[in-house]
């Protein structure tokens, strides 16, 4: 069955995702507790909650598709790869930050089409802001009420404006600083979750490298928004598009998030990535 996204569905969505958003802020806000998955990863029940919830919003709307979330049963490869559109979740997307309240957390819906994220919604519960981006529509950042469409910027010339470079609070500090310690001027921040793809969609950022483990449920809703917007995300050895569903491990390979290429951010990235 083909999804099409129109402005009411989208609505439908985005409203849902909020309200997934709602249920995460009650829970943030008390007191919860922790348990651990297989590898040792936290779990919330505010995970669950928003695991639960978009789940039951998919379906109503579009209950033809399957999904796949970071909280689902495991479905086996012999059968997620006879998908051709399905949705991907992670109902929240940095539990660290959560669990450590910094307010670095999202929500992320992704559909994906042939391995490709075609629409994506990026929700910050904390920051009451949401990205969404689809194929062929644009990428756009709601703030409240008010949205407003969003795009990546040129890269500017070194010499008259830092490169701006965004990177993970808790991951791949190495090669991340080798990265960077290889480019021309530029500026270095760090945070959590999918927010660092969003910075590069909206133009606040120029770069995100990703020299470190991630699964695709992480990163696709954000990379819908970010490709929407005008940039990139690509594998970082081959510089081919990232995508999905392509194996039975559904772990990322290394990435770069960029709004615009550039030989000169190319070869850093080269230079970092282990022989």
């Amino acid at each position: 069955m083909k999804v099409s996204i129109d402005g009411t569905l989208r609505e439908h969505l985005i409203r849902g995702v909020l309200a997934a958003g709602r249920q995460v802020m009650d829970i943030y806000e008390g007191e919860y507790e922790i348990s651990y998955k297989g590898d040792a990863s936290p779990l919330t029940e505010a995970d669950m909650a928003a695991h639960c919830a978009l789940v039951a919003l998919l379906k109503e709307h579009t209950p033809d598709v399957p999904i796949l979330s970071e909280e689902s049963e495991e479905i086996p490869y012999s059968r997620r790869k006879g998908w051709r559109r399905y949705w991907l979740l992670d109902p929240l997307d940095g539990t660290k930050e959560f669990i450590g309240h910094t307010g670095e957390f999202t929500i992320n819906v992704a559909l994906i089409e042939e391995g490709v994220p075609m629409f994506g919604i990026v929700h910050a519960p904390v920051l009451d802001t949401t990205w969404w981006g689809q194929a062929g529509v644009g990428a756009f950042k709601r703030v409240g009420g008010d949205e407003q469409a969003i795009q990546v910027r040129a890269l500017p010339e070194p010499e008259q404006e830092a490169w701006k470079v965004v990177g993970s609070r808790r991951h791949g500090a190495g090669a991340f600083q080798a990265f960077c310690d290889a480019l021309p001027n530029n500026e270095r921040v760090s945070m959590g979750s999918s927010l660092k793809l969003c910075l590069v969609a909206e133009g606040k950022a120029d770069l995100y490298p990703r020299l470190a483990p991630t699964s695709e449920w992480d990163t696709a809703a954000a990379q819908a928004v970010v490709t929407a917007a005008g940039g990139e995300v690509l594998e970082a050895h081959t510089l081919q598009p990232l995508r999905c569903n392509q194996k039975e491990n559904p772990l990322n390979p290394w990435f770069i998030v960029c709004g615009q290429r550039d030989e000169r951010w190319e070869q850093a990235l080269a230079d970092a990535l282990p022989g």
